[in-house]
């Protein structure tokens, strides 16, 4: 890490300025881990708000699994993440909880889990790669007390893997759920076919992500993938409302979370940009950034002319061709 002075964390206005402080203080290979991201498919989307409608009460809240969420938006995974900061997912947790948003624990975390569960005031939720060795962990994880488990499908836990996106086993995953008494949702899910199949074998939600494995290739686009946030929309409409989906993949801004929680989304998964608050600051940049986006998110909506979710509908975002 280099040493510089930094500017304090309250002046920060934006999510994006984060990345630049967590450059800074990263050593340039710590932080291609967790730079860039694809924003076309954000830009080629344009709000259509609703005008005199009264949004003086807004309000983010949301129910997931049981239970209330102040808003839908949730630290994602990120393994090892002492490579940021040395108090790692402790801090990690530690900001989640005082901006009263949830968090997701990789099974390849830098720290024990029971350590991470005792600081944590917030719903812990826990994240492992589909594998027969994925039984020990899940079942650590309950009992440590994390309300649901998310089951990445179609990546490879193995550093240095190829990221060629595999088949789902989904004898496999049917064996990892077996017994388990808090909800499993299914992480990685990129097309309609794998959606129905997930909640047709009994997934309690979706994670419409790329994350370790590569996307469809768009039509026409010389090979160009496709991104998370493009696939959220069918594949809301594909499940029905059966189970909640969510979305992750280059969220940067509240506009973007509007913008998927407009095309149907329950919740977003912030990954990197919590990590550029944690490298930054701590426990004091992630609570920074995630609230940052709590606000920027609701000042969207209101701009929208939609005071909470239940108020937002496709038509309030135009979707613009290449």
């Amino acid at each position: 890490m280099q040493s510089r002075k930094l500017p304090r964390v309250d002046d920060l206005v934006n999510v994006p300025e984060f990345e630049e402080v967590a450059r800074t203080v990263l050593d340039a290979a710590v932080f291609a881990t967790i730079a860039g991201g694809d924003r076309e498919p954000f830009d080629r989307m344009t709000f259509q708000p609703r005008l005199m409608v009264p949004t003086l009460d807004l309000d983010l809240s949301v129910e997931l699994f049981g239970q209330q969420h102040f808003a839908p938006i949730v630290a994602g995974p990120v393994a090892d993440q002492r490579r940021y900061h040395p108090e790692a997912e402790l801090a990690m947790v530690r900001g989640a909880s005082a901006a009263q948003a949830a968090a997701i624990v990789s099974s390849r975390s830098s720290v024990p889990l029971s350590e991470i569960a005792s600081q944590a005031k917030t719903p812990l939720w826990f994240s492992v790669y589909a594998g027969t060795d994925a039984r020990g962990p899940i079942e650590r994880a309950i009992a440590a007390g994390c309300k649901v488990i998310c089951i990445t499908v179609g990546a490879s836990d193995r550093p240095g893997a190829r990221p060629d996106r595999a088949p789902i086993d989904w004898k496999t995953i049917a064996t990892l759920r077996r017994g388990v008494d808090v909800p499993v949702v299914i992480k990685g899910v990129m097309t309609i076919e794998e959606a129905k199949t997930a909640v047709a074998e009994g997934a309690g939600g979706l994670v419409v992500s790329d994350h370790g494995g590569l996307a469809p290739v768009r039509p026409s686009t010389q090979g160009a993938r496709v991104a998370p946030i493009e696939m959220l929309a069918p594949i809301v409409d594909a499940v029905a409302g059966k189970v909640p989906v969510f979305v992750d993949g280059s969220f940067r801004r509240g506009s973007d979370i509007a913008k998927a929680l407009v095309l149907g989304a329950h919740g977003v998964l912030i990954g990197r940009p919590v990590m550029w608050g944690l490298a930054a600051y701590g426990a004091d940049g992630v609570q920074a950034v995630i609230e940052l986006l709590q606000s920027d998110a609701a000042r969207n909506m209101g701009a929208l002319g939609a005071p909470n979710l239940k108020s937002l509908s496709r038509s309030l975002v135009r979707v613009h061709r290449r």
